[in-house]
């Protein structure tokens, strides 16, 4: 019997990307399983937390995630257009935002689908790792096609089942602070939280206590 992870991430967090590939490897080498699990980002569910926030914050994250590409080798650049939308007047983030309420619902739709944590991976690929006007044109679809979705089947799951999807994000964000944590990346396994992509080896680690193994060729 697989392993299983639940993982809380937003398309809004460098760390969620530079995490991902990762997670993706460990899922196909070995037998467990990725239960995906995406919330919207802090700016929107708890804008005021940036308000309260140390300005040095962004400050680091801004050198920080760039650098730890670097050492990942892992393509990567800031958003244009970033995921969520910034009001450089008020300083505040809008209620109105056009980019992160789709992507999170598609999240949701393709983890219920075949494959969460591919459709996460592709598009997280898109929007972080250089691609300008990543929602223009074809390349959003063809992100989704990579991960082997129809983005506009998924497109269809959004505009039929809103509530469904919203109350599923609530719920992933509910379950994601009883786990003991509020950020993304979150790994929890067995009800213990593993909290941003530098704590992914003492997740592997744990898991290896548990029992983890290799995948048999052919799964």
């Amino acid at each position: 019997m697989s392993l299983v992870v639940d993982l809380y991430w937003s398309f809004r967090s460098p760390y969620s990307y530079l995490a991902t590939a990762r997670l993706v490897k460990l899922r196909d080498e070995y037998d467990v399983d990725i239960n995906v699990r995406p919330v919207l980002p802090l700016a929107v569910r708890t804008p005021e937390f940036f308000e309260r926030a140390n300005p040095l914050f962004v400050a680091y994250l801004l050198r920080d995630a760039p650098r730890v590409a670097e050492r990942l080798g892992i393509p990567f650049r800031y958003p244009n257009p970033d995921p969520v939308v910034f009001d450089m007047a008020s300083g505040r983030y809008p209620v109105e935002q056009p980019y992160i309420h789709r992507l999170t619902r598609l999240g949701v739709a393709a983890a219920e689908g075949s494959d969460g944590l591919a459709f996460l991976d592709e598009v997280s690929r898109l929007i972080w790792g250089g691609t300008n006007g990543w929602n223009e044109g074809a390349h959003l679809a063809e992100a989704a096609s990579r991960a082997g979705f129809d983005l506009a089947e998924l497109d269809a799951v959004v505009a039929a089942e809103p509530d469904h999807l919203v109350a599923q994000i609530e719920d992933n964000q509910k379950a994601l602070e009883i786990s003991g944590h509020w950020g993304v990346p979150t790994c929890v396994f067995e009800g213990e939280p593993f909290f941003g992509q530098d704590r992914l080896a003492d997740l592997v680690w744990r898991l290896e206590q548990e029992g983890l193994k290799p995948r048999s060729l052919g799964e």
